[in-house]
């Protein structure tokens, strides 16, 4: 288990210096949204809770099925993170800004559901926790109402920008999770 989590730990590095460094490919920010400041401020209390966390005994996982189940749903998570961010090309940005001349994608995993982003980068903290210590879990939840906040001013401005198509793109996609939400 020790081996799996420290290959996890490598792997979220990896994930966020590689997602940073994407943020240079993507076409320039209009407005950045409400919540920019505040999303630095969230982020940096993640991080204490996840180190913190991620090092004390008490809610540590030690069941090789849950590790089995959690690695697997870390790297689903990752994956459609990663596929989405493919997809979204130079349209991607930080959450809730827009950017100059936007366009609408709906191919790939935006098939199935309009943020898969925030999808996968919860399902991959969902898997963390089970492979790693249960205090993931809150992370998520703190991470899940910032997800759902964001996406809705994301859907508030999609609406503006493309009156006709996104509507009608909506009527036809989950949000976050294929077939149910």
């Amino acid at each position: 288990m020790h081996t799996l989590r420290l290959v996890i730990e490598i792997l979220w590095a990896v994930f966020w210096i590689g997602w940073l460094a994407s943020a240079f490919t993507a076409k320039r920010s209009v407005s950045r949204g409400p919540g920019f400041l505040r999303t630095r401020g969230l982020a940096a209390i993640a991080v204490v809770i996840i180190v913190r966390g991620f090092h004390g005994a008490a809610l540590t996982v030690n069941s090789p099925v849950l590790g089995a189940i959690g690695a697997a749903m870390f790297a689903a998570g990752l994956g459609l993170a990663l596929w989405a961010r493919v997809v979204m090309g130079r349209n991607w940005g930080m959450p809730m800004s827009q950017k100059q001349d936007p366009e609408l994608v709906t191919s790939g995993p935006f098939r199935f559901i309009r943020h898969p982003i925030y999808s996968g980068i919860l399902l991959a903290i969902l898997g963390t926790a089970l492979v790693t210590n249960l205090i993931a879990i809150a992370i998520a939840m703190i991470l899940g109402a910032y997800f759902i906040y964001s996406a809705t001013i994301e859907e508030r401005n999609l609406v503006a920008t493309f009156p006709d198509a996104y509507p009608e793109y909506r009527a036809h996609t989950k949000k976050l999770i294929p077939f149910v939400i």
